[in-house]
C-alpha cells in the first residue's frame, strides 16, 4: 500500500484525489494539507511514501514546500500535480526538486501510474509537457556540458531507453515495452546519466530532444 500525503488548497481537489487514490488501487491517503506551511510537519508525523503537491497555494507555495522537503537528507519524493503547464511553473517545480510533473486533467489511470512511479523512486513527466521541459531546463543549462559525441557511447538498448524516457514513460512502462525487468531499466538509466554526464532524468530528456533522439510533438 502506497501512503500518500495530499497537498492542495482546494478541498474539492483533495476530495477528488482521495476518491481516485483508493485502497483497492493500492493507495492509502495518509493525510491532507491545505497549504504549504504544514507540509514538513505532516511528513514527519505521517511518514508518507510520496507527496502529491499543488503548485500555487497562498502563503508557502507548493514549489517552496517542495524545495524545503528536498533540502532534507531524507524524505518522500514529490509529484507536482498542477493545472498550469507554463514554462515558469515547470521550471520552478523541477528546480525545486520535484520527481514528477502531472497535469490535473489527467485521467485517473495516469494519476495511479504517476504516483506509483514516483513513490518507487522513479520519475514521471506528463507527455503533454515533455516539450516544455526543454524551456524549463535550458535557462539553467542542465544539459550544458553534454557533448553531442557522447551519444555514440550509448548502446542500442540504452538509446531505446532514452527515447522512451524522453516520451515521458516511467521505468515500469519502459521495462514492459522492452521486455526486460525494472532493475535492468534502472541500470540502463544510471548508465545513460553517467555516460552523458547528466545529473538527472529531466536533463536526459532535454539532451534527447536537443540531439535528435526524439522530436517534439506539438507546441
Amino acid at each position: 500500500m502506497i501512503r500518500v500525503l495530499l497537498v492542495d488548497d482546494q478541498p474539492l481537489v483533495r476530495t477528488g484525489l482521495r476518491a481516485i487514490l483508493r485502497p483497492e488501487y493500492g493507495f492509502e491517503v495518509a493525510g491532507e494539507c491545505g497549504d504549504g506551511v504544514s507540509v514538513a510537519d505532516e511528513v514527519d508525523r505521517l511518514q508518507p511514501d510520496v507527496v502529491v503537491m499543488d503548485v500555487r497555494m497562498p502563503g508557502v507555495s507548493g514549489t517552496e514546500a517542495t524545495r524545503r522537503l528536498r533540502q532534507r537528507s531524507t524524505g518522500p519524493p514529490v509529484l507536482v500535480l498542477t493545472t498550469y503547464d507554463d514554462d515558469e511553473t515547470l521550471s520552478s517545480a523541477l528546480r525545486a526538486g520535484a520527481a514528477g510533473l502531472l497535469l490535473k486533467d489527467s485521467p485517473p489511470e495516469d494519476i495511479h501510474r504517476a504516483v506509483a512511479a514516483v513513490a518507487a523512486g522513479d520519475g514521471w513527466l506528463d507527455p503533454a509537457v515533455c516539450g516544455r521541459v526543454l524551456a524549463a531546463y535550458r535557462p539553467g543549462g542542465a544539459a550544458a556540458g553534454a557533448e553531442p559525441g557522447l551519444l555514440a557511447a550509448l548502446t542500442p538498448r540504452e538509446l531505446d531507453v532514452l527515447r522512451l524516457m524522453a516520451r515521458g514513460h516511467p521505468n515500469q512502462d519502459i521495462a514492459h515495452r522492452l521486455g526486460v525487468g525494472d532493475a535492468t531499466v534502472k541500470t540502463h538509466v544510471g548508465s545513460i546519466l553517467s555516460k552523458l554526464h547528466l545529473r538527472d532524468r529531466a536533463a536526459a530528456i532535454v539532451f534527447a530532444f536537443d540531439h535528435g533522439v526524439v522530436e517534439p510533438q506539438g507546441g
